[in-house]
């Protein structure tokens, strides 16, 4: 029920089609650009197997071990099994990974939510999604998620343009749907599966529109390419970017060239409300990873920019406080919306406990919109040297190393090496081509902002600020009244009951 990480790396030399630079990849598992990230997931795998993390990666589903990332939520207790788990893999694995299913089988509880709405179209369609998520659990594949498009004329639908710009149903057949188009998907290259589902609400009239569509794809299916930007490992040397040459996570153009998708592996198909169900509740589960990972992110920028405080002695200087103080405060903001969206924990409309919506939202609006400004404090803390440093290669040299241990010494305790070795970890994090990629990243993993900012609205609990107001102001019932014919979508602040119920248990089973 988990695999190994050997039996992980065995599964994807399936003889998919892979291209970086213009060239077939023969085997993912040991290219450069791939390997450091396969192996990171590998040993994820091999974590749920050992004695010291086996009780924190995995948890006993019946009768045997399943990893804990792909466990349904339904109590309070499974949300905080799931981020210690997270936080014991960035931990081991020593930086950030977002890409490595424990983020991206979230979405597919929210369909799971949307049982109801399935019914309506079919409801084999309900019977596929619990299926899957059965699959999850019981398998444990490496599960991503497929949502952007590459956008074409977004002020036309698509039937106006390249039909195949966007993923769509070509032909119906007794044993599945044919589909055609392209996905951008992060890690499909070494991944097993991908829920595939439509990002561009823009289906004109048509109810019935064969691009709404969502499915389970395997990743190694005839037809697929995977047509990858190139990575950023191996590209320098490991010492002078350390992050870079580790925690790249390959981004994936994803061509669906007349793929066929069995029909049990449909999730929905033809039916646009399914599809803007699914945009509207995507994160409702896969938000929480998300954040987490940036709370991290938060750590490692007191990290580099308190220990260069440190090592050139100004932390005691108020300024210096300052800068320090204000990267805490985003580091607790963060970290207080990820603890009080479990505390206040609500029961979703499927069943399972989702994190409190508002406060899940809103913290991750913070996190994201202060990010770039809270990079550039840690760079004014790490000061200029991050751009002006020699390589490692130059310490080496002998003609060149003793300057360089010369001027980088800072003291007995601080010495050239270690300095170099910061300013190398602080120049990756914040200044490289992997640093900028982290930060567009965020506009692509998790919507841009004002999207973001339009699933608050959508979650908010208006009503509490308005039932004061209206008290406080006196106004008269007729404001009650007509405020009431507006009812508000949010949810803030509901308390939830902690036992599932045997429906859902039923369910999950």
């Amino acid at each position: 029920m988990i695999r190994t990480g050997e039996q992980y790396r065995d599964s994807i030399r399936d003889g998919r089609e892979v291209f970086m630079n213009g060239e077939r990849v023969k085997d993912v598992t040991t290219h450069p650009m791939f390997k450091p990230l396969v192996d990171i997931r590998a040993r994820i795998y091999d974590m749920q197997h050992e004695t010291a993390t086996a009780h924190i990666m995995s948890y006993r589903e019946g009768g045997e071990p399943s990893a804990i990332g792909n466990k349904l939520p339904l109590v309070q207790s499974d949300w905080w099994d799931k981020r210690r788990a997270t936080d014991t893999v960035l931990e081991e694995v020593g930086g950030i990974v977002t890409r490595v299913g424990d983020e991206t089988v979230g979405e597919m509880w929210s369909l799971f939510d949307g049982q109801d709405v399935l019914n309506e179209v079919d409801p084999q369609f309900s019977v596929n999604i619990r299926n899957h998520i059965h699959k999850v659990v019981h398998h444990d594949p490496f599960h991503v998620s497929a949502n952007t498009d590459p956008k074409g004329d977004r002020s036309r639908p698509p039937q106006e343009q390249d039909p195949d710009r966007l993923l769509h149903v070509v032909k119906e057949t007794d044993a599945g749907i044919v589909v055609r188009g392209a996905k951008f998907e992060t890690a499909a290259a070494y991944a097993n599966q991908a829920y595939t589902k439509p990002t561009i609400a823009n289906w004109g009239d048509a109810t019935d529109s064969d691009y709404a569509v969502g499915f389970i794809c395997d990743l190694g299916s005839p037809g697929l390419k995977h047509i990858c930007r190139t990575g950023f490992a191996g590209r320098a040397p490991a010492e002078d970017y350390p992050l870079s040459n580790r925690f790249d996570e390959v981004d994936t153009l994803v061509i669906f060239d007349d793929v066929l998708i069995p029909w049990e592996n449909v999730l929905f198909y033809r039916n646009t409300r399914v599809a803007m169900f699914i945009r509207a509740t995507l994160h409702r589960y896969s938000a929480f990873a998300f954040l987490q990972r940036n709370l991290k992110l938060a750590d490692m920028m007191i990290g580099v920019g308190l220990f260069n405080a440190r090592q050139t002695g100004l932390d005691s200087r108020p300024a210096v406080q300052e800068k320090l103080a204000r990267l805490a405060v985003y580091r607790e903001g963060i970290n207080a919306h990820l603890t009080a969206a479990i505390t206040l924990a609500e029961r979703s409309p499927g069943g399972l406990m989702m994190p409190n919506q508002s406060l899940l939202y809103t913290g991750r609006v913070l996190a994201g919109s202060q990010l770039h400004e809270m990079m550039h404090v840690t760079r004014e803390l790490c000061g200029g040297q991050i751009g002006l440093t020699p390589d490692a290669a130059a310490f080496r040299s002998p003609e060149t190393g003793p300057w360089l241990e010369k001027y980088y010494t800072l003291s007995e305790d601080w010495v050239a090496e270690d300095r170099r070795r910061l300013l190398a970890y602080a120049r990756d994090l914040l200044n490289s081509d992997y640093a900028g990629h982290r930060l567009t990243f965020q506009l692509f993993a998790q919507s841009p902002p004002f999207a973001d900012l339009a699933v608050v609205y959508r979650n908010f609990d208006w009503e509490g600020p308005l039932d004061f107001v209206r008290k406080s102001a006196g106004l008269s019932d007729a404001v009650k009244r007509r405020d009431a014919s507006r009812p508000g979508d949010g949810a803030a602040g509901r308390w939830y009951d902690p036992a599932p119920g045997p429906a859902v248990e039923e369910a999950a089973r």
